[in-house]
């Protein structure tokens, strides 16, 4: 599939797919015209690369993780693990803080509506 199928797909611009390819996140072969091509599995790395940098991965991270996933030996497959193990903690941290944030939020929720359902008792 060529660059505007994949992503219409995916609903990455195509602007982003050429930028993911430029830092090594995406790999894409070309056709004797230069256009790039794509295969199925595209799909699912872009999806991959979006759900990491959603969740706060710098690019220059993920792209060091994707060595051990595209051709994996034993020296980038333990980078790989190191950086893979400092992002779920970075994540595990930040999933911490916003669990107790959202009990922050829950309790005001709780007591916001105590006191709309005595204003109206009134």
């Amino acid at each position: 599939m060529r660059i505007g199928e994949l992503s219409a797909r995916t609903g990455a611009s195509r602007r982003s797919l050429r930028y993911y390819e430029q830092q090594g996140l995406l790999v894409s072969t070309r056709s004797p015209s230069g256009q790039r091509c794509y295969d199925d599995d595209h799909v699912q790395r872009v999806a991959l690369v979006q759900s990491f940098l959603a969740a706060g991965m710098s690019s220059r991270t993920i792209a060091q993780m994707v060595p051990c996933m595209t051709e994996p030996n034993m020296d980038r497959a333990r980078e790989a693990l190191t950086t893979m193990n400092q992002e779920r903690n970075r994540l595990s941290s930040a999933i911490g803080s916003m669990a107790a944030a959202r009990a922050a939020l829950d309790h005001l929720i709780e007591v916001n509506l105590n006191f709309l359902a005595n204003v109206a008792d009134d």
